[in-house]
């Protein structure tokens, strides 16, 4: 699998996980334990978040269970293609309301955010293909997962051993490399927002 810090380059010095976590979708079919897929939701588990709520909640299947053909039939048709070839798919949800309260948790999407980033991230050191989507079913998930009210559907992941570009589809082994980010200067701003059109 590429590294990103072999294509992708840094404007300033920081720690090279972040440029080498990218989303490939070659996987190999392998398996990987329960334990390989606990440890990334352990690091998903200390992320940081409002009063310390821990919004998220994560659903999961592994390839060869009674549960990969319900969370399987949820993507859209192009994610299967290359996602039958998981080990695991993972939903992300979110619980809208704070537990000590039951107020409004604004910040729940944010917080649940977090945790997929340190899930991210620590699949990238453990040498695993982890790549996050929004193509699947989001009404068909909730139904067909059982998600209960107050709690707002957010992304899917898909995680699994490096395999090889070529046996994706044509059409995606070009887009098998890790993608570049926009200048800095044009996403972080001192002051208030730029009006004068040119940051959109």
């Amino acid at each position: 699998m590429t590294k990103g810090t072999q294509i992708r380059k840094a404007d300033y010095p920081f720690d090279s996980v972040f440029l080498d976590r990218w989303s490939p979708r070659a996987m190999s079919g392998e398996p990987i334990t329960e334990e390989e897929l606990f440890t990334l939701f352990e690091a998903a588990r200390w992320a940081p978040s409002s009063y310390n709520n821990q919004s998220w909640r994560i659903l999961y299947a592994r390839r060869d269970t009674p549960h990969w053909p319900l969370f399987f039939d949820l993507l859209v048709e192009f994610n299967q293609m290359w996602a039958k070839n998981a080990a695991a798919l993972v939903l992300f949800i979110s619980k809208t309301t704070f537990d000590h309260n039951g107020q409004p948790a604004i910040t729940h999407s944010f917080d649940t955010g977090a945790a997929w980033e340190n899930l991210a991230l620590q699949a990238t050191l453990k040498g695993l293909v982890v790549h996050g989507m929004q193509g699947f079913d989001y009404d068909k998930a909730r139904s067909a997962l059982n998600i209960p009210e107050g709690f707002t559907v957010e992304a899917m992941a898909v995680i699994g051993k490096p395999g090889q570009k070529e046996d994706l589809p044509e059409r995606m082994q070009e887009r098998e490399t890790p993608s570049d980010r926009r200048k800095l200067t044009e996403t972080a701003f001192e002051g208030p927002y730029p009006q004068d059109g040119s940051k959109q």
